[in-house]
């Protein structure tokens, strides 16, 4: 990639942000289109964010894509935020036209596009989601739209409570579940960090689990929970197109042009499998 004078900086903000494969897929584009942009992945440490949103106006970044620990905690400092943003309570992309910065949420149709994709299909469909978080939020912002009936799952009763009832001014077939029992489910969403490690606790009891069912991970790898699913004959789902399509949207806020997605996507197939083996070494 050729760095000019003219070259628009776009960055990820997060703490820690080492590990992130995005900087990989936005320039692939970047460079198969032409477009004289560059992308790069910025530690920011939680007492340095209003400095840092500050830096995208003094430095006329075009935007940033947001992630953990900064996506709700970035809101108050923005011009304006998109109404979906606004009612999901995180922002992970944000646009600067001429100074004034705007905040956006593309990971829930991240997340539909992603299911579309792989064949699954919520519609009418009894859907147990895993987790109360942000990413929670963002996925069953969507998902309460086309389910037939969502149930909601976390141990910390307070952040599922208040997440039913946001989701309950707009709809009608949101619940909290009393456990994370399958019982019923046609799919079952996992929005925890559960299985980012082998020794993590299956965020639900897999016992039932059965062909007719689907089961999703927003982690991006495989997981002990998609394996035991795997095993049970069950149609499963990682986080990757997720984090691709998410990345596809931003791209489109930010240029008003559509990206190669599967030049994007073979770009974080090649940085997964650069860790495992890099892993495996280790």
């Amino acid at each position: 990639m050729k760095i000019t004078s003219g070259t628009r900086l776009l960055a990820l903000f997060g703490y820690p942000v080492g590990h992130s494969l995005s900087p990989n897929m936005h320039n692939a584009a970047f460079q198969e289109m032409g477009l004289d942009y560059c992308y790069v992945a910025l530690p920011v440490a939680p007492e340095a964010l209003a400095d840092a949103v500050r830096a995208i106006r003094a430095l006329n970044l075009r935007g940033v894509n947001i992630t953990v620990p900064h996506k709700e905690n970035v809101i108050p400092h923005l011009d304006e935020v998109d109404g979906e943003a606004a009612f999901i309570g995180a922002v992970n992309t944000i646009v600067n036209n001429e100074g004034r910065l705007k905040g956006y949420n593309t990971d829930g149709r991240g997340f539909m596009q992603s299911l579309s994709e792989e064949g699954i299909d919520v519609s009418g469909k009894n859907v147990l989601v895993v987790g109360a978080g942000g990413a929670s939020r963002a996925v069953s912002y969507y998902l309460s739209g086309k389910a037939g009936a969502l149930s909601i799952f976390d141990v910390d009763r307070g952040k599922l409570e208040r997440l039913v009832s946001d989701l309950g001014r707009i709809r009608k077939n949101v619940s909290a579940a009393r456990d994370g029992r399958i019982d019923g489910a046609d799919v079952i969403v996992n929005a925890t960090p559960l299985g980012l490690k082998e020794s993590d606790p299956l965020p639900v009891d897999v016992q039932g689990l059965g062909p007719q069912m689907a089961a999703v991970d927003l982690i991006y790898k495989e997981t002990p929970f998609l394996r035991a699913a795997a095993k049970a004959g069950v149609k499963t789902m990682n986080g990757l197109g997720m984090l691709l399509w998410q990345g596809v949207f931003a791209f489109e806020l930010w240029t008003g042009k559509r990206p190669p997605h599967e030049l994007m996507r073979n770009e974080l197939l090649k940085g997964f499998a650069g860790k495992a083996e890099k892993g495996k070494k280790s």
